[in-house]
């Protein structure tokens, strides 16, 4: 994301510290950011941070949690998407890592009714490829306050200002379309 020279600040929120640290040991080009003097790392929890977060003081929330079952349950439900959407300025976003849509349907179809419940109108669940979960295929569910995401940041993937190696505007155009069977399980 510092990719990005316009990002002002960004905050990791971790419970764990020794997750990150290992990270930055174990993985050093994934952590490349971490001292980056836009960069915040917070040992804390996610869940308290969000819930008291100042209202309207954001504008993207990404959830890159474990499964939610155990400590990331609390990730995976209403209360906090209320307190994300309380947080996010008019046009945010939330990003939720939601699972594989061949293998947790029923799952994904959960994490979404409880961003509506929250209040999030527009949503979008974009599918890809990773070979290291089950099924060979995962999803990320993006929930918007107050906007729409049928045209999210074409314009921007377009005139993007570094080379990227796969990532062009058709591709970002594709990464929006959702498949057959995923429109009418979440219709």
């Amino acid at each position: 994301m510092l990719k990005h020279d316009e990002v002002e600040s960004a905050i990791q929120v971790e419970i764990d510290e020794r997750v990150t640290r290992l990270a930055e040991h174990y993985f050093p080009e994934l952590c490349a950011s971490n001292n980056d003097l836009r960069a915040q790392l917070l040992f804390i929890d996610g869940i308290q941070w969000m819930a008291e977060c100042e209202p309207e003081s954001i504008d993207i929330v990404i959830v890159d949690s474990t499964d939610p079952i155990g400590p990331a349950e609390g990730l995976f439900n209403a209360a906090f998407y209320a307190s994300c959407l309380k947080a996010l300025r008019h046009g945010g976003i939330l990003v939720q890592q939601s699972e594989s849509p061949l293998g947790h349907l029923p799952l994904l179809k959960s994490i979404r009714d409880a961003m509506k419940i929250a209040g999030f109108g527009a949503m979008r669940t974009l599918t890809f490829p990773q070979p290291c979960y089950p099924t060979g295929w995962w999803s990320a569910t993006l929930a918007r306050k107050g906007a729409d995401l049928s045209t999210f940041r074409e314009r921007g993937a377009a005139t993007k200002p570094f080379a990227t190696q796969y990532y062009n505007a058709e591709i970002h155009k594709a990464a929006l379309a959702e498949p057959e069977f995923l429109l009418h399980a979440l219709a």
